[in-house]
């Protein structure tokens, strides 16, 4: 879709730094100067950013406390044929943030709604963590109660997928010690912190380190937490269908069914030659 001319009546999706103003893109900010609102999560901390950008389109909160009451008026104006920006602090909107519940108010309205892409912290973890990146989940925000924070936990146990949380500093302790209990300490975790800012750093190591490491080193600034997904040999039993799915995976990555069941073998301590009689059965 060829967006060079602003469309009226538009949701534009706008992503903004994360830290480092440097990377905020041409268009983000041309967008930003060309629509009639800019609907952000903290008009103070925009403003902060569209002074820098010499950017004078006028804003309109919109955050967790008044999303219900807002929604509606900005759905209305985008009705009327106002082209409006969503921003949110940092990153791209609607992640771990209301601005999803917008994007959908505005679909079901039938309003086009055009992304501009911009960087999100845990992808950006991501690429740097050294954890494997071709499959991968974003949980975002842990819960914060103990019994739906453990529920949440157990369903993630045997999830083989990179997983990838954020978490406030002051509660950083705490989530360590919940992911160790119910995950293993042994599990290797990435740590980054203040990404893309001057005092960017990346830690790594067990969870078992990360707890020592940050009993002795206070946490401070947002977190994003990339940890390793489970082997399959941490898991109780797999099915035959399991199996055969796991299978399908690495013969889709180019894998012949030798190497897919030697591999397999390795990791769940089954025989090869019952691993193998299963890829047999799989189609090319």
């Amino acid at each position: 879709m060829n967006t060079d001319q602003l469309k009226r009546g538009c949701l534009y999706v706008v992503g903004t730094p994360i830290g480092n103003l440097e990377d905020m893109t041409f268009r983000a900010v041309r967008i930003l100067q060309q629509v009639d609102a800019i609907a952000a999560e903290d008009t103070r901390h925009t403003g902060k950013l569209l002074q820098h950008f010499q950017v004078t389109t006028p804003q309109i909160s919109y955050h967790d406390h008044n999303r219900f009451s807002r929604q509606q008026v900005l759905i209305d104006r985008l009705i009327a044929g106002d082209t409006i920006a969503l921003v949110t602090d940092a990153g791209m909107p609607g992640i771990s943030d209301p601005g999803y519940e917008l994007v959908k108010a505005a679909l079901e309205e039938g309003i086009l709604v055009i992304p501009i892409p911009g960087v999100t912290a845990g992808v950006t973890a991501l690429a740097v963590s050294g954890l494997p990146t071709d499959r991968f989940v974003f949980e975002g925000f842990l819960p914060t109660k103990g019994k739906e924070r453990r529920e949440r936990l157990n369903c993630l146990k045997d999830e083989t997928r990179t997983l990838i949380f954020y978490e406030a500093p002051h509660r950083l302790p705490q989530t360590l010690q919940d992911l160790a209990e119910v995950l293993g300490e042994s599990r290797l975790i990435v740590l980054a912190r203040e990404l893309t800012k001057l005092h960017e750093e990346v830690w790594r190591g067990t969870l078992a380190d990360a707890i020592a490491f940050y009993q002795q080193h206070s946490p401070k600034g947002e977190f994003t937490l990339v940890l390793e997904g489970a082997t399959l040999a941490e898991k109780e039993s797999l099915s035959e269908a399991e199996l055969k799915a796991e299978l399908q995976q690495l013969l889709s990555q180019g894998m012949t069914r030798s190497q897919a069941s030697r591999h397999l073998a390795q990791l769940t301590s089954l025989p090869r030659r019952q691993i193998y009689q299963l890829a047999l059965d799989i189609e090319d």
